[in-house]
């Protein structure tokens, strides 16, 4: 079985992990840019169009067709509202494309859905605010206190990401924030309300957590992997443990039933007084998947036997607890001729 990874970026781990899956007899092939880190891992690497472009769709069903892809992975949130849209012109080709449907793309890429999807099923999430005067008259009443968070509301990482500590800096960086959406990729989304694309979140002070909420491709509840986190990096897990909270699991466990998502979930959360916030969703394999990995989950194998149509040992989806992780950093030659 061969697999594409798109957007793939410099997520080369989970190359790696993909071609260990399909074996000798598989091909682990990429798109992205010609300058990306995981480039040089795959067995084979295409540059793609643009994502929004009309020509996006056609190359990939093309690419499936001469590569005979068996299964399709997304690793970037811009690209899952369009393969959810198109994701049986796939299926018609033989390939399983492993995203979830777009009302649940739609629920985790934009922020705001996220938080009235949060409190409308009962799980604690921080105050969020859609508009700049709403979130002042919040903190004039008291309904929460500084220092906020201003971010994209469909945004990634750290991206356009700033802590306000007073009225002016929040002023400023509400403008900041909605000029650096004008200016990057997250302009695409962002385009669906122009004038409502800026968030002003509560800040939570306490101990953050991760977790994988693993779904088969038809959406039934496998596991739930938790860890803490011990250090970030531009918005991405740089440090974690592996740990078992029963209260966390419940929540991945009921967010699996309601959203039913295909593949992996990403959360991040927040532990503060006792209480489990849920800070955001995100529909695809996260920053914070390579520990779960490293603790012996291995989703890449699991999802290559279920599209081959195959059961999956438990055993693949199931973590050691108390196991420690830290990224490291190196270099990568994108001359892929030099290095063959």
């Amino acid at each position: 079985m061969n697999v594409l990874l798109t957007s793939v970026g410099r997520r080369s781990y989970l190359v790696e992990y993909f071609k260990k899956a399909v074996g000798e007899d598989g091909n682990v092939v990429v798109t992205n840019s010609a300058v990306s880190q995981a480039w040089a891992a795959a067995d084979k690497a295409f540059v793609s169009p643009v994502i929004y472009e009309e020509g996006y769709i056609p190359f990939l069903l093309d690419l499936c067709r001469k590569e005979e892809i068996g299964v399709l992975v997304s690793l970037f949130d811009i690209d899952l509202p369009v393969l959810a849209a198109h994701r049986k012109e796939f299926e018609e080709i033989g390939t399983v494309v492993v995203v979830s449907d777009p009302e649940v793309i739609e629920i985790c890429n934009d922020k705001w859905k996220t938080y009235e999807f949060l409190l409308k099923n009962g799980f604690s999430a921080p105050r969020t605010y859609l508009g700049l005067d709403e979130a002042k008259q919040g903190i004039l009443s008291g309904e929460i206190s500084w220092p906020v968070m201003v971010k994209p509301r469909w945004g990634m990482g750290s991206l356009a990401l700033y802590r306000a500590d007073n009225l002016k800096e929040l002023e400023v960086f509400y403008e900041k924030t909605r000029k650096n959406i004008g200016e990057t990729y997250l302009r695409y989304e962002a385009v669906q309300a122009p004038k409502a694309c800026v968030l002003i979140q509560e800040c939570l002070m306490g101990q953050e957590y991760g977790m994988d909420v693993i779904n088969d491709l038809s959406g039934s509840y496998q596991n739930s992997v938790q860890k803490r986190k011990d250090a970030m990096r531009s918005g991405e897990t740089d440090s974690a443990e592996t740990v078992e909270i029963p209260a966390l699991r419940a929540i991945g466990e009921m967010i699996s039933g309601l959203l039913k998502h295909r593949g992996n979930l990403d959360m991040d959360l927040f532990e503060k007084d006792g209480e489990f916030y849920v800070l955001e969703l995100n529909a695809r394999f996260g920053g914070g998947y390579p520990f779960s990995h490293m603790a012996g989950v291995n989703l890449p194998q699991a999802i290559v036997n279920w599209s081959r149509g195959l059961t999956s040992d438990r055993s693949l989806l199931e973590a050691k607890t108390g196991i420690k992780g830290y990224k490291d950093i190196r270099m990568v030659c994108l001359n892929r001729a030099e290095q063959e």
